[in-house]
């Protein structure tokens, strides 16, 4: 049989690093190619690496057929839950996977739903009859579904998808390379496009170092909180105190005034800080 490639298919899956893919080959030259290909006819689905290895050195092994698939999302539904299962991934892998088996199957739901509608058009039921309800494949409907298949935080999702739509690609390969984790990616995606592309060109220290700044403007922006009213004290009459008591409490209730005045002054600061990080 002549196994074809196809390059959507080859591509979906994150591929393996230049170090994991020499390991691969040492083994496979050591003990063969233990576990089979998968095929989608003559579809090469799963076994890319070992099948490339494998011509490359003239080494045998085996082929089975998965006999399930129907479609071409069929089959990347499949390689999606076939790596997740696997413990060698990383977290924004699983994370990517799992986004991208919500945005299948919520594609699905609704060709689905759109099928069963124009058949119950077609088809009216009896007077007094109810139509048969179609059951629609149930879709990843929130982010907690997503964590939940991706076996992750809601919290890193969240970040995965900021990363996703905001970030450069050079940045993005920061984060499948280790250099800089998830949630740092994700607050340097906030950044301009250029300021990214520094950051990544500076190393890890230098996207540590982004990721730090943005997270201090952004405490520096939010709103002082309201400090909490203290219970009055009782009433004293100072009259009958000695000159210097009575200067020392006039100086306490200045440096009050000035302490208002001041803290009305940051927050003005702070306002405006937090319309230049919005701007």
């Amino acid at each position: 049989m002549q196994i074809k490639i196809n390059d959507v298919l080859r591509a979906y899956i994150e591929p393996l690093t230049e170090s994991e893919y020499q390991a691969l080959e040492r083994s496979i030259l050591t003990e063969g190619c233990r576990d089979a290909l998968v095929l989608w006819e003559d579809v090469l689905v799963d076994g890319h690496n070992r099948y490339q290895i494998c011509q490359e050195h003239g080494v045998p092994f085996k082929v089975i057929q998965n006999t399930s698939f129907r479609t071409l999302e069929d089959v990347k539904l499949w390689m999606i839950d076939n790596n997740l299962g696997r413990r060698s991934i990383s977290d924004y892998q699983r994370g990517v996977l799992a986004l991208r088996k919500k945005e299948i199957m919520t594609a699905r739901a609704l060709e689905l739903a759109a099928e069963a509608a124009a058949e119950d058009a077609r088809i009216a039921p009896a007077e007094g009859e109810e139509a048969p309800k179609k059951q629609a494949a149930m879709p990843l409907a929130s982010r907690e579904d997503i964590a939940r298949a991706a076996r992750l935080s809601t919290a890193t999702i969240g970040q995965i998808e900021k990363i996703q739509k905001t970030a450069t690609p050079e940045l993005v390969e920061a984060v499948r390379a280790g250099t800089i984790s998830i949630n740092a990616a994700a607050t340097v995606a906030s950044l301009p496009e250029e300021v990214q592309l520094a950051a990544v060109a500076g190393g890890k220290k230098e996207l540590q170092k982004a990721a730090k700044e943005v997270r201090e403007l952004r405490a520096a922006s939010r709103p002082a909180k309201e400090p909490k009213e203290a219970k009055a004290a009782p009433a004293v009459d100072y009259s009958d105190m000695p000159a210097d008591v009575q200067e020392l409490r006039a100086e306490n209730a200045a440096l009050r005034q000035k302490n208002a005045a001041l803290l009305e002054e940051i927050t003005v600061l702070q306002r405006r800080l937090s319309e230049l990080a919005n701007a």
